[in-house]
């Protein structure tokens, strides 16, 4: 079967498919014929050796995919043969906290990702995707969705009448959006693109503000809330944001940190406006399965569409992996085979 994978070095360079041998499930495990898979911004560290130091062994990419269930190792009764299904990226994290021990199971790094022809997983690893969504679509959910719903519903609880701010317009900022206005939420938020914002309030944002011609956003969430500043803020950029989501917080307010996209290190941190505003900070690694699967729930009963900017073939892994290092996307990026 065919996959592709990291090998003998970091970046693009060193991403190749190659054949690999079809594996065999054991005992409660299924095997998967991968139909389509989703790009995260993580799969770009991953190929710049941020999350996997060690690459003594090839490693095959990615994280998010739907498949299709085709055999049943012994004793696995989870599912059905022709079920879809997706796993869950932190494969031992079913429900609860999380542990230290659970992050030794991502799939993409340290695991074994999802880009590949066939894959094998234990069936407690794995989900029922909601059957109305097409392949794409429901390939984009176990990373980008479950990080937006942790956010928004299990950790921030926002509720109706709350606003949100959601930075970007990729796909963790366009599902918090969504989520936020399932919730009844006013959503604010930023691109450096006019059409990308235009695009982002007929997906149901009631705001927007072009940080590029207001650098200072802050000032504007702040107007648009009539002073009091957001409820909750989906940071995405990390070094370069977090100072101005601060700001942007009211009193008491939550700030959920999905992301690095600037850089993982704050200079000039402000710790002063921080307790001024009672700044409650949350970092965001994802979720577990039983997130992803209330999270089928509300997105089957309001049925619920990903944002998706662009398909690409299999034989075009590489080119998706290019384009999404271009940064230019509005939603996510898929693979299908």
């Amino acid at each position: 079967m065919k996959v592709i994978q990291i090998q003998g070095g970091y970046g693009l360079a060193h991403v190749k498919q190659v054949e690999r041998e079809m594996p065999i499930p054991g005992p409660k495990e299924v095997l998967i014929k991968i139909r389509a898979v989703a790009l995260n911004s993580r799969d770009l560290g991953v190929i710049a050796g941020i999350y996997q130091p060690d690459l003594s062994n090839p490693l095959v990419l990615t994280s998010d995919a739907v498949g299709e269930v085709v055999e049943l190792g012994a004793q696995a009764s989870k599912f059905s043969v022709g079920e879809r299904v997706s796993g869950i990226f932190t494969q031992s994290w079913i429900a609860g906290e999380a542990s230290q021990a659970n992050w030794g199971s991502t799939l993409g790094s340290p695991l074994d990702g999802m880009l590949a022809e066939y894959v094998v997983l234990p069936e407690q690893g794995l989900v029922q995707v909601p059957d109305y969504l097409t392949d794409a679509e429901a390939a984009t959910l176990p990373c980008a969705g479950v990080t937006a719903w942790h956010a928004i519903v299990e950790e921030g609880g926002v509720k109706s009448g709350d606003t949100v701010v959601v930075q970007g317009t990729g796909g963790v900022s366009l599902f918090a959006l969504q989520f936020a206005k399932l919730q009844g939420a006013t959503v604010i938020a930023t691109s450096s693109s006019d059409e990308k914002l235009e695009k982002a309030r007929q997906l149901g944002a009631d705001f927007g503000i072009n940080y590029r011609a207001q650098p200072e956003w802050e000032n504007e969430v702040l107007k648009l809330t009539g002073g009091r500043g957001a409820d909750h803020i989906v940071d995405v950029g990390g070094a370069s944001t977090l100072n101005h989501s601060i700001s942007a917080l009211r009193v008491g307010g939550r700030i959920s940190i999905v992301g690095l996209l600037s850089g993982g290190s704050v200079e000039g941190f402000q710790v002063v406006p921080a307790i001024v505003r009672k700044a409650r900070l949350q970092a965001i690694n994802v979720g577990s399965r039983a997130m992803f699967e209330a999270m089928n729930r509300a997105i089957t009963q309001h049925t619920l569409h990903p944002a998706i900017d662009r398909v690409f073939s299999f034989e075009q892994a590489i080119e998706a992996f290019d384009y999404l290092q271009n940064g230019s996307y509005f939603g996510k990026i898929c693979i299908t085979l």
